[in-house]
C-alpha cells in the first residue's frame, strides 16, 4: 500500500512533502466545490495558526456539531 497521510502514524510528525503531494492529487480528484471548500479551510487554518488561535477552531467545530444535533432533533 502506498504511503498516504491518512495511514500515517499519528505519533510521528507528518512528512510535509507527502502531505502536499497527496493534497495536490486529492484537489484534482474531488468535485470543484469540495476542492474549493478544502482550500478555504486550509487558508483559515494557516491564518489562525499565524495568530496562535487554533484552539478556536476546535471550539467552533464542537459548537457546530451541537447545533447540527439540535437541528436534527427539531426536524424529527
Amino acid at each position: 500500500m502506498p504511503y498516504t497521510v491518512s495511514t500515517a502514524d499519528p505519533e510521528k510528525p507528518l512528512d510535509m512533502d507527502a502531505l502536499v503531494q497527496e493534497l495536490d492529487i486529492k484537489l484534482s480528484q474531488w468535485q470543484p466545490d469540495i476542492a474549493q471548500q478544502v482550500r478555504k479551510c486550509l487558508a483559515e487554518i494557516i491564518e489562525l495558526a499565524d495568530q496562535d488561535a487554533l484552539d478556536i477552531v476546535r471550539s467552533r467545530a464542537v459548537e457546530q456539531e451541537v447545533l447540527d444535533l439540535i437541528d436534527e432533533a427539531e426536524t424529527r
